[in-house]
């Protein structure tokens, strides 16, 4: 059977993926079974390797072109915040960036979090057609009260009830209830 130019042409980027990716092969490829791949799937996957492996780590500021820097919080009133808010999210979001677990948070508050916790965290600048968004958790994994009222469902709360005999502090609504977009 002839071999096809578009088979010959996959043939020729595996091998170049595979050269390149050389250098950075450690025991984690070695877990992927590659011979039960197509080899388009194989060079999706190296490919996607090569990108993380060269992708450079940098402050999500510098994300932005321009850098994204927030002026002070107290720059505005409510409804100004509101509006900046929603502008920062969306451009957060641009750049598959997706925050979870918000409605805890003023706007006020999550803008805070938003320019001292995530515009300044070192992450890996990966840019593939395709790949997943970061997901940036708004709610602090050791405050157990939050989570409590807010987050956990019925069946956690009752194994975390039995697990630390304690008392459950009642659930309530979020506060500040938000649509985020997200797309996983």
């Amino acid at each position: 059977m002839a071999t096809s130019v578009s088979e010959i042409d996959l043939l020729i980027q595996n091998a170049r993926l595979r050269d390149e990716m050389e250098p950075y092969l450690d025991e984690s490829v070695y877990l992927v079974d590659l011979d039960r791949m197509t080899t388009v799937h194989e060079n999706e996957f190296l490919s996607s390797m090569l990108a993380w492996e060269k992708a450079p780590v940098l402050p999500i500021s510098q994300w932005f072109s321009p850098e994204l820097k927030l002026k002070p919080h107290q720059d505005f009133d409510d409804e100004a915040l509101a509006a900046e808010l929603d502008r920062v999210i969306h451009l957060l979001f641009e750049k598959k960036i997706a925050l979870l677990q918000s409605g805890h948070l003023s706007d006020r508050q999550l803008y805070c979090l938003i320019a001292r916790d995530i515009l300044p965290a070192q992450e890996k600048m990966v840019q593939l057609p395709g790949r997943d968004v970061l997901q940036w958790q708004c709610f602090n994994p050791d405050d157990e009260e939050s989570w409590l009222r807010f987050y956990a469902s019925d069946a956690q709360r009752a194994d975390w009830a039995v697990e630390n005999n304690l008392r459950l502090p009642p659930k309530e609504d979020l506060p500040f209830p938000r649509r985020l977009p997200y797309s996983a």
